[in-house]
């Protein structure tokens, strides 16, 4: 076999993981949403999500080469500033799934390559040609649309807006981090350790908000955290094939996910405006991730939600 024809295959490889990826990040977003509809709240969700995921992640670190050593961190301090950033990230993610249907709080996660551009420019001191600016406006633009500010019979809370903008940012905050961290610490490390922090916060937690629920409610929130494990990990192997820049892309199937499962499982339709402000933040962060790759090669900025 050719080695073009290898590169070929991995690449192919690279976007069926990146696509089961999405689709099991759709099931886990769909999952939470049914659960959020029986009471469970946004802690709760931290901690299922990460206890029930961890022996996935677990179970994939001992399948590496070097097995547990690659949990080994030189920068332990950077990991915790990392999982607080991304823990309070994913709180807010959560909290926006229970006030939001489910297409608009997934479109909103979706701004977060639009904040990682500002960041960068204004953390990393990076230039910021007029092109991605204006891929910045575009992707403002689509959250105005979803918003539907004015509207009266269709108007989303604003309070669900503003945790889902606030999550986008606090992603976007993550990337930087990770920008640092990928230098010298292990993917796996990085991943395991996320996990590890967000189950432990949750069952600090958990006594002060939790309840308890039905067995189907639990049986949902274990689903969840099996498809958010399955999913992280679906998508770091999907990076091991091919650029991010190629698989990048795929990850706005999450948006079509929770399009398909809030009208098969809740029966919500989508509004014209949230389909027509999707499609400016999704043409938003594929131009940014384009216009990255173009200028460095080899971008860290990835439109997926932070679960790393």
């Amino acid at each position: 076999m050719t080695a073009t024809a290898k590169s070929g295959e991995d690449i192919a490889r690279g976007i069926a993981l990146r696509i089961a990826a999405a689709g099991c990040f759709s099931i886990m977003a769909a999952l939470l949403k049914l659960a959020s509809l029986d009471g469970v709240v946004a802690p709760e969700m931290l901690f299922y999500r990460a206890f029930f995921g961890l022996p996935v992640v677990l179970a994939w670190v001992l399948t590496q080469p070097g097995g547990l050593s690659g949990l080994k961190t030189r920068r332990p301090l950077a990991h915790l500033g990392r999982s607080a950033l991304g823990i309070v990230s994913i709180l807010c993610v959560f909290q926006t799934l229970t006030l939001l249907p489910l297409a608009d709080a997934t479109t909103l996660s979706f701004t977060a390559p639009i904040f990682a551009t500002l960041l960068s420019f204004l953390i990393l001191k990076e230039a910021v040609g007029p092109r991605r600016w204006a891929a910045v406006a575009v992707g403002f633009i689509g959250v105005l649309i979803v918003m539907r500010p004015g509207s009266t019979d269709q108007a989303v809370p604003m309070e669900g807006i503003a945790f889902g903008l606030v999550a986008a940012l606090l992603t976007a905050g993550v990337t930087v981090t990770l920008r640092q961290l990928r230098d010298t610490e292990h993917v796996a490390a990085i991943v395991f350790w996320f996990f590890v922090g967000s189950s432990v916060v949750g069952a600090i937690l958990l006594p002060f908000v939790g309840h308890w629920h039905a067995p189907a409610t639990f049986a949902l929130l274990i689903g969840s955290g099996i498809a958010g494990g399955l999913a992280q990990l679906f998508m770091t192997a999907s990076l091991q094939k091919a650029p991010v820049a190629v698989v990048a892309p795929f990850d706005y199937l999450q948006i079509v996910g929770a399009i398909v499962f809030g009208w098969w499982l809740m029966a919500v339709t989508p509004t014209l405006t949230t389909l027509a402000g999707a499609a400016l933040i999704a043409s938003s962060g594929l131009y940014t991730a384009w216009r990255e790759h173009i200028r460095r090669k080899a971008s860290l900025i990835q439109p997926t939600a932070p679960l790393v």
